[in-house]
């Protein structure tokens, strides 16, 4: 398996493909650290200006559609992509 990396740049939406893409594994750490951050119940604002380095309140609507999506991609990967990491692929 790749080692992720660290502050690769964050696009706008997170990939809805059903495999994993080059830039899942590039992304890991981000998925994790907005699933913790869900799980203390941190504001979606400090989330995105914090992990995905995108500030809310210049850019709100980039922000908050990057988060969501992020974080479902990062939901996908709990219940579904990390199967494909375990074979891998």
């Amino acid at each position: 398996m790749r080692e992720p990396q660290r502050n690769s740049a964050i696009s706008d939406r997170a990939p809805t493909d059903s495999m994993l893409t080059h830039y899942d594994h590039q992304h890991l750490v981000t998925y994790m650290r907005l699933l913790d951050a869900e799980a203390e119940g941190a504001d979606w604002r400090e989330v995105s200006r914090i992990v995905l380095q995108i500030d809310p309140k210049e850019e709100p609507e980039r922000a908050r559609s990057a988060y969501d999506s992020h974080l479902a991609r990062a939901k996908w990967m709990t219940g579904h992509g990390y199967r494909h990491l375990l074979r891998g692929e």
